[in-house]
């Protein structure tokens, strides 16, 4: 079986080995046959810190070749987003059943390959800000991976929502994405107060955010790509008193992965989540799409497709 393992030698770090053996589900497994997959900004740390030929891939969507044994789970022939701990950039890949969900026959697969880690993390993140209807809500890193979804789904929960891009290029993006407010600077006149905080960036952001939010408001703090964040208490003293920061772990919990998963692709299938697809290519070019990605070139996600002989064999 073909699929990519970590190589320091080869670009990106990664090579398409044609010598993986075939997945051995365990009873409460499927077998996938996967048809996209998407790629993530933490993968890109994972690929150098990982020993070699270590197998990527958490996101994944495609048909079921095999039901789990056990009977539970999708049958075969099923259409599925999958997410996984690794192994899911390859031809197939054995899927815990609980952490899949059956895919409406109006999502593709690459819409679907878009929404198990970065979907599922603005939805908790969401989740964890509390009730944000009629509220000023602040997503920092909007137009990307995770920050896409965050806006639409801020949006779709009745929140004011203000972008913060980091280029005042994608300003552009982010009103696409429904934004009512599009901010290059956190030090921007009338921002907020805001009551809940979606931060995918952190660094120095973290603390201008929170000298921007309200009283008792809550901040979720999902992302680390701007570096480590040093809060002061007396950032919270302007307004932000008594305010909450969540250090969000997003996979926890595991069990209902699947059924978020479930939920993000009825939004989809019903045209109230727009998955934003940046980059779509052929799966053996993944070290390309990698480097763009680290790069900062792709707006939402990035997406590898497998031809269907491939992921059927």
């Amino acid at each position: 079986m073909r699929g990519f393992v970590t190589d320091p030698n080869s670009r990106a770090g990664l090579r398409l080995a044609d010598d993986l053996p075939e997945p051995e589900p365990a009873p409460n497994e499927f077998l996938l046959g996967v048809r996209a997959f998407a790629i993530n900004h933490d993968e890109l740390n994972l690929i150098r810190r990982r020993p070699k030929r270590w197998r990527p891939g958490q996101d994944a969507a495609g048909i079921v070749l095999h039901a789990a044994a056990d009977g539970s789970g999708p049958p075969t022939g099923a259409r599925v987003a999958a997410y996984l701990d690794g192994q899911g950039w390859a031809e197939r890949v054995a899927v815990p059943v609980h952490r899949a969900a059956v895919l409406d026959d109006r999502v593709s697969f690459e819409q679907a390959a878009t929404l198990p880690i970065a979907g599922l993390t603005a939805l908790r993140a969401l989740r964890a800000a509390g009730a944000v209807l009629g509220r000023h809500v602040l997503v920092i890193g909007a137009t990307g991976g995770v920050g896409q979804f965050a806006v639409q789904l801020a949006l779709a929960s009745g929140a004011h929502v203000t972008a913060y891009v980091s280029r005042p290029e994608n300003r552009a993006k982010a009103l696409e994405l429904g934004a009512h407010r599009v901010i290059t600077s956190l030090d921007e006149q009338g921002l907020g107060p805001f009551y809940a905080v979606l931060d995918g960036v952190g660094g120095p952001l973290t603390a201008q955010a929170v000298r921007q939010m309200a009283p008792r408001g809550t901040l979720i703090w999902y992302g680390n790509l701007g570096g480590p964040a040093e809060l002061r208490l007396a950032d919270f003293y302007g307004q932000a008193w008594n305010a909450h920061v969540v250090g969000f772990i997003s996979p926890d919990p595991d069990e209902t992965k699947g059924e978020d998963l479930a939920m993000l692709a009825a939004l989809v299938a019903n045209g109230q989540l727009a998955p934003r697809v940046g980059l779509t290519q052929e799966w053996k070019q993944t070290p390309d799409a990698l480097d763009a990605l680290s790069k900062g070139k792709i707006f939402g996600k990035a997406v590898l497709t497998l031809p269907v002989k491939a992921s059927t064999r």
